[in-house]
């Protein structure tokens, strides 16, 4: 009794704060800013993100908040007992020999799956050599690359009767998906009949096989081009639709079809949304599975492998990558996927090594053991925030399945170029982003590591394009060849140019060249030409540049003489935008009297006086508004560094 008097009290020190009050404060808070431009997130999904969520958000979400973990459609995950995964590791060799040494050291430090790239394994003698000393009803294998998966699934069957295993024991998962090798390709590999009937084959073959999955939909190609993250889940879901209806209407069983699938998304950065994302595709995958009327309620589970995302990687600071792709896992983890894949770190510059491998399994590990993620079921439930993020992620990929299906369905959306023109202004308006520098990439467009040098550190095979398309590419076939018919997505990063640029800097200098330096000419007001001075030090470090950066000079003499003596290629005035109305112009005229050949750059942007300062010299303004890629790709034209 007493003790519920002692809580009581306690209780009623904090009375219930009702939203009107909350938002009154703000506005109180804001001192008239703009509540909109200050405080609402807008993604580039169209979501309008408050700055908060109460428990009164949650009163239009009762037919997502009633289900239980375990219960259609699903959205707090397939299992109601815990929120196991399985980790895999990515195995790249094709090297049967090499692949299997690399798998079987995963698999004894921690791995439950590995995936193999089987593009060079075309007889019993290679699987042979790379299942060697499997045990195959043990462990998931996943099998990407393959020429063709049904002459692949017989080889399977083979190396079980000679060896005298139960073939229907095997858990085995098959990258077998037509759609996305047309969006990469332009093309089917033979043709769409031939292509798609492959599918019936394998389904035949592993009919009544539990635990195996051969007809992948991969929603991580999307990802991986620049998809948004609604773009990535409704191309998804309708792939997946593609599927479902080409083989139930050919006869076969919808229970048999939907539970021999599994979609791959990759998880990125942002971590909340990732964490919707994967909650709000089991509900709608339920709810369109229902439609084909199975048997079972649990064909309508969504088998989910997801890997980190590769387009937010970089070369630059490679360590940062595990910092990403760790709380990529835990996104991953937290929104219930069944196989959970880390790529290593350093694999867009070099195969990795024992170390990066060994790195990627230790995250998932961690999670498991130390961090107990998988011993709790739907960790997010109940998030007002999380919510209310699947509610829209679940309306919004909806609206686009449905615009998908209206065209025909996944194929025909693919071959009218929708798909690919919806993906590509997706990821043109997120390479912009990054080139202004608006979507940060740590340690590549914001916070370089000036001393840095990759160079020697890329692979030389790789050196040609980008390591990350290749290894990605090869996950769907063999090299194509054809003409392409169709409009194409392209995987790429979004470092890519950055690193281009960098990558172009390192080059020159080993071709004998002198790295260019930039000097900071810091004058005038201390607080502005220190800003603007560790602001042009960024960009410019963006590309590689030597900085050589000034305390501040007393006056325009000092300061002129310093950048003279300095003979850099590119002068940096870093003040104030009164002070350049005072004293730009004879600056600047002092710089090009003396280093005519040099790059004079005002750091800000003095709309007032922009016209006199170009005629006075200035060639370039940066400011936070700068196209990074644009103006340092000028510079480097300037220069004499080609790209």
């Amino acid at each position: 009794m007493e003790k519920d008097k002692n809580q009581e009290r306690l209780f009623s020190e904090f009375p219930p704060v009702s939203t009107e009050q909350w938002e009154e404060r703000i506005q109180q808070d804001l001192k008239g800013a703009d509540y909109e431009k200050k405080l609402v997130w807008k993604t580039a999904e169209g979501f309008k993100i408050k700055p908060y969520y109460r428990a009164e958000d949650l009163s239009n979400l009762n037919e997502m908040l009633s289900s239980n973990p375990g219960e259609f459609p699903f959205i707090r995950g397939t299992e109601g007992l815990n929120n196991q995964w399985v980790i895999c590791q990515d195995i790249e060799s094709a090297d049967p020999i090499k692949a299997n040494k690399a798998a079987l050291t995963a698999l004894e430090r921690g791995a439950q799956a590995v995936l193999l790239n089987v593009s060079e394994v075309s007889t019993i003698v290679h699987l042979e050599k790379l299942l060697n000393g499997f045990d195959l009803t043990k462990v998931y294998l996943l099998f990407n690359s393959a020429p063709n998966y049904t002459r692949f699934a017989e080889l399977i069957k083979q190396y079980a009767d000679s060896n005298k295993i139960d073939f229907t024991l095997f858990n085995i998962i098959f990258d077998f998906d037509p759609i996305s090798y047309i969006l990469l390709n332009g093309n089917f590999y033979n043709s769409q009949e031939e292509d798609l009937k492959q599918g019936i084959e394998l389904l035949h073959q592993f009919q009544g096989i539990s635990k195996s999955r051969v007809i992948s939909v991969n929603g991580q190609y999307f990802h991986n081009a620049g998809s948004t993250l609604v773009q990535e889940l409704a191309f998804a879901l309708a792939a997946g639709n593609e599927y479902l209806s080409w083989y139930t209407s050919r006869g076969l069983n919808a229970d048999e079809v939907a539970s021999r699938m599994i979609f791959v998304f990759a998880t990125g950065g942002n971590y909340f949304m990732e964490i919707a994302k994967l909650r709000a595709a089991r509900f709608l995958w339920a709810q369109i599975v229902k439609q084909y009327n199975p048997g079972s309620e649990s064909a309508s589970k969504m088998f989910v492998h997801s890997m980190t995302a590769n387009w937010n990687k970089s070369i630059y600071d490679p360590y940062v990558n595990l910092l990403r792709t760790t709380t990529e896992a835990m996104s991953a983890a937290i929104g219930h996927a069944d196989i959970i894949t880390v790529l290593p770190f350093d694999m867009n510059y070099q195969e990795p090594d024992d170390f990066s491998l060994r790195i990627a399994r230790n995250q998932q590990i961690i999670l498991k053991e130390e961090s107990n993620l998988d011993k709790v079921i739907d960790p997010a439930a109940g998030s007002y925030y999380v919510e209310n993020l699947t509610a829209a992620i679940v309306d919004s990929a909806w609206k686009l399945f449905l615009k998908v299906e209206e065209m025909g369905g996944m194929l025909e959306a693919v071959k009218q170029g929708f798909v690919q023109d919806e993906i590509n202004a997706s990821a043109k308006q997120k390479k912009d982003d990054a080139a202004n520098r608006r979507t940060l990439i740590l340690g590549t467009n914001q916070h370089p590591n000036l001393h840095e040098r990759m160079l020697d550190k890329i692979q030389a095979e790789e050196e040609d394009g980008n390591p990350d398309d290749n290894e990605l590419l090869d996950q769907i076939s063999v090299p194509y060849t054809r003409k392409p018919e169709y409009k194409k997505i392209e995987i790429m990063r979004a470092a890519d140019e950055f690193e281009d640029l960098r990558l172009a800097t390192e080059i020159w200098e080993n071709e004998g060249n002198k790295r260019p330096d930039v000097f900071m000419l810091t004058i005038g007001n201390p607080a502005m030409r220190k800003a603007r001075a560790a602001f042009s030090t960024g960009f410019f470090g963006c590309a590689g540049y030597n900085i050589i950066d000034n305390t501040g000079f007393a006056n325009i003499e000092d300061g002129l003489n310093a950048a003279i003596n300095s003979k850099a290629e590119i002068i940096t005035l870093c003040s104030s935008d009164e002070e350049y109305a005072e004293f730009g112009d004879s600056i600047a005229q002092g710089i090009k009297k003396s280093l005519p050949d040099s790059i004079l750059v005002v750091a800000g942007y003095p709309k007032d006086n922009i016209e006199a300062l170009k005629v006075s010299g200035v060639d370039e303004f940066i400011h936070i508004k700068s196209n990074a890629i644009q103006t340092l790709y000028d510079i480097q034209k300037k220069l004499g560094i080609m790209l």
